[in-house]
């Protein structure tokens, strides 16, 4: 290994040192966090409405520049990073958006093949895996429906079956089950540690569903008012 380039292997896969966010409207909606999330972690983020989860998250698929304090992902010191930089670090980010962003004029399965579209894939190298993946979703006879025909539950797991495609070293999940039965929130949550388990993606998942935090083992961060209010660790470490 040169000198020159250190090995980021063994650096948290998120590391916020004293981070603070603030809006011009609404103030501060997070202040001083610190926060470490090993590479292949499995994390819960939890907390009242308004506690801040959402601005946590955006500040972690870099949709938001911080405040104050410093960002890194995977050892790299997101301020630093130029505009090529900061694209391929997000490439390494898989998100599940609370509010889905599927295009209307494509159908299910080019809305979750579309991380491999913008790799510059051709669709015959992806076509199998893109159908197992809706099909393991619950999605495998609405492969060929436009958004619009998909209900909210089915454009929830296009969202996440988008969000998983690329398989990423670091998974952000807002509130992934808020829109499906008990049954599939339990399916998506077992394919989110089926990732963690065998690719070693870290997992961030934000939810207000008790059910499903009783259902793991898994560390369960809580914000309050912008603030880290505990931090539990059940059975394993965040």
């Amino acid at each position: 290994m040169s000198p020159f380039k250190p090995d980021l292997r063994d650096e948290p896969a998120v590391r916020l040192d004293g981070v603070t966010l603030r809006y011009d409207r609404t103030g501060e909606v997070l202040s001083e966090v610190d926060l470490i999330l090993r590479q292949g972690s499995f994390t819960f983020l939890t907390g009242p409405s308004g506690a801040g989860k959402s601005s946590l998250l955006k500040l972690m698929y870099l949709a938001h520049a911080p405040t104050r304090g410093v960002i890194r992902l995977f050892g790299q010191q997101t301020a630093e990073l130029k505009r090529k930089q900061l694209a391929a670090l997000r490439r390494r980010v898989g998100v599940v958006f609370q509010e889905f962003r599927l295009l209307d004029h494509l159908t299910a399965f080019e809305n979750a093949a579309l991380p491999m579209r913008v790799a510059g894939r051709k669709r015959e190298s992806y076509q199998e895996e893109v159908a197992d993946l809706l099909r393991w979703v619950g999605l495998g006879e609405r492969v060929d429906a436009l958004t619009p025909s998909l209900s909210g539950g089915e454009q929830q797991r296009v969202a996440i079956a988008r969000a998983l495609i690329n398989k990423p070293d670091l998974l952000i999940a807002d509130e992934p089950t808020g829109n499906v039965d008990p049954d599939m929130g339990r399916r998506i949550l077992r394919l989110f540690s089926e990732l963690n388990k065998r690719v070693g993606t870290t997992v961030v998942i934000a939810t207000h569903d008790l059910e499903l935090l009783r259902d793991t083992d898994a560390p369960v961060i809580t914000l309050n008012n912008g603030l880290l209010a505990r931090d539990v660790e059940r059975g394993g470490a965040a």
